[in-house]
């Protein structure tokens, strides 16, 4: 296996589709067709803040990631937060998932940003061991408030 990673292009949409509609069941979410044209567009519109690299194998992509960068106040300077990460089955444990993360780390590097920072589900142990051979875990806790879903709930 020869891995490249590059960012998206045009050409690459129903791989990419594919991708990540396995990464949205995986996370048992629903990718709408509405969804995924919104973050495609988003993806390969050079001034949005949302920017995708593939992994590829010859010309098969074989894993994805998603990333923006942040502003980080306290320490003053901007990091990188790597929103979405997918490597298709038949390709993990071949160093992938390393790769996708280490070049997203160069682009951080390149950038002069301070951090890359990820999450991942707590049940997500395949992950986390990958993750805890390239990153250190922080003791910060994750909260949200689901507008989306309330907004749905006044409607009912």
């Amino acid at each position: 296996m020869s891995i490249e990673v590059r960012p998206v292009k045009d050409g690459d949409f129903f791989a990419w589709l594919d991708l990540y509609a396995k990464y949205a069941e995986f996370y048992e979410t629903e990718l709408t067709d509405q969804k995924a044209l919104v973050l495609w567009s988003w993806l390969t519109d050079p001034d949005h803040e949302e920017s995708g690299y593939v992994a590829v194998d010859g010309d098969r992509i074989v894993g994805l990631a998603n990333v923006r960068e942040f502003a980080r106040p306290l320490e003053g300077d901007r990091g990188l937060f790597l929103d979405d990460l997918f490597v298709a089955e038949d390709a993990r444990g071949a160093g992938v998932g390393g790769l996708l993360i280490q070049t997203m780390r160069e682009l951080a590097e390149q950038r002069g940003l301070g951090v890359v920072q990820w999450i991942t589900a707590q049940d997500n142990a395949t992950a986390q061991k990958l993750y805890d051979g390239v990153a250190d875990r922080t003791g910060w806790v994750t909260y949200e408030i689901d507008l989306v879903s309330a907004r749905a709930g006044e409607r009912a």
